[in-house]
């Protein structure tokens, strides 16, 4: 018999606005960030559990990022994608602070055909750990600020934290 596991949670204060995190009870692995309003976002569910004591570090290192001192999450992640959405995030891992890329060049990172792009984009567009797993700093091959699942207020203002965006340190 296979017994279900609860979801456990917590909300945490962010300048981005109110940050949802779940984690797996067994492991304590961070399973998503989720913004309100966030195209695929995860909101809480009847069963979960409140446990913010699971999420200590996740919580320091998101007050650290946002305080402009951590340029890179130490967590442990699951994620439990499609094998091509994982090798995408895995990509997206390697992204680094204050950097961006494109869409191409993860297609290219995981050795897909240009033809990929759109399927790469779409396994960003799902990444259920914004922030964390910084698919904010993918652009347009053009330079643009194109979509991302937690708005694009919200890209603009990661940018901009990271430095890779100028004019808006007020921001945070």
């Amino acid at each position: 018999m296979i017994v279900p596991t609860t979801t456990h949670w917590t909300e945490v204060d962010s300048p981005v606005g109110p940050l949802l995190l779940t984690a797996d009870p067994a492991t304590g692995a961070l399973t998503s960030l989720s913004v309100p309003g966030q195209k695929g976002g995860r909101t809480v569910q009847e069963g979960w559990r409140h446990d913010p004591a699971l999420f200590r570090a996740a919580e320091e290192q998101l007050a650290a990022y946002f305080a402009g001192e951590l340029k890179e999450f130490q967590l442990e992640l699951s994620t439990g994608g499609s094998e091509f959405r994982e090798r995408v995030w895995a990509a997206l891992d390697t992204v680094p602070y204050g950097a961006t890329t494109t869409y191409g060049e993860i297609a290219a990172r995981i050795g897909a055909s240009r033809a990929a792009v759109r399927a790469v984009g779409g396994a960003i567009g799902a990444n259920p750990l914004l922030i964390v797993r910084p698919c904010h700093r993918v652009i347009g091959a053009d330079g643009s600020l194109t979509g991302y699942a937690g708005g694009l207020d919200r890209k603009v203002r990661l940018l901009t934290l990271e430095g890779r965006l100028q004019g808006a340190s007020s921001l945070f």
